[in-house]
């Protein structure tokens, strides 16, 4: 109600993926967690929370600096539930399709240290969404389908704090920085939709955003904007061009902060090689699309 404080507090937890500062925030809404991170990290998360139990697991897409901890989690409160879109919910059930894709993208022999050990949901623990629901934890929590950065992407309005966790949707903006940059890895970019899914989170009319790379944004209209427009010029950069052409581009936007240890986190959250070969994907098929119309 207007004038009282919120029952349920609202707490970014920096996982330190790699040791490095800044790079996934798990949010802690309450007795709920927000996209807990991968496994490698699930040691920091589990010191951040101490004594604090979660009840339920949101998480806004699979992927697995989002969601790979999940299995952990589980396996340690085998009474945790947990929510994903029903496109990611089979992934988590049988994580093998996900660990040969992300197997692909980052090579076999990097996946452990990366990610460490990805574990299967039991399916009984797992809560399907479409979108549209609203869950009643943490003072109720609305479900948005935001496809665009995967097409297993759900967004979260907290309604009691007014708050949105968008997890890639708003882009990566790594603080101090205010360099924001669209995360668009394979396989399924969809600009169009990415575009319809920021309209979706600015009727929300948040009082912040919550962005898992990383942390609290309270000008909410001011990132979308950016995240849409960085995008659009990342999108039409990578349309005809070379990888080394988008690669160094992006490196030198985040070369500007001047920062050491901002480019390392910049370089974790979202690699330039990934930009490219997403957006790549992304015209390769709209050319088929085009062709077979």
């Amino acid at each position: 109600m207007e004038g009282h404080a919120p029952q349920h507090s609202v707490e970014p937890i920096d996982v330190r993926f790699r040791g490095l500062d800044r790079v996934i925030c798990c949010w802690r809404v309450g007795d709920v967690l927000v996209d807990p991170g991968p496994e490698s990290s699930v040691a920091n998360l589990l010191a951040a929370l101490g004594a604090r139990r979660p009840r339920a697991l949101l998480l806004t897409h699979i992927h697995l600096d989002h969601a790979g901890a999940t299995g952990a989690l589980v396996r340690r409160w085998p009474d945790l539930e947990v929510y994903v879109h029903e496109r990611g919910a089979p992934h988590l059930i049988d994580p093998s399709k996900l660990l040969a894709s992300a197997g692909r993208l980052y090579g076999e022999d990097n996946m452990r240290a990366l990610w460490g050990e990805v574990l299967p949901v039991p399916s009984e623990r797992v809560h399907v969404l479409a979108g549209g629901e609203t869950l009643p934890l943490a003072g109720g929590v609305r479900v948005a389908y935001t496809p665009g950065h995967a097409s297993h992407h759900v967004a979260y309005l907290h309604e009691e704090s007014g708050r949105a966790f968008v997890g890639d949707m708003a882009g990566v903006r790594i603080p101090p920085a205010h360099v924001t940059i669209a995360p668009t890895p394979p396989p399924d970019i969809d600009v169009e939709a990415w575009d319809r899914s920021l309209d979706l989170i600015a009727a929300w009319q948040p009082s912040g955003l919550a962005l898992t790379h990383f942390g609290a944004v309270d000008e909410v209209e001011e990132q979308l904007d950016a995240a849409r427009a960085s995008l659009h010029e990342l999108a039409d950069l990578t349309r005809g061009a070379a990888q080394a052409t988008v690669v160094a581009a992006v490196r030198d936007r985040v070369d500007r902060t001047g920062d050491r240890l901002l480019r390392a986190a910049y370089a974790a959250a979202v690699p330039p090689e990934h930009i490219y070969l997403g957006l790549e994907r992304y015209w390769r098929k709209r050319t088929a699309d085009v062709h077979r119309a």
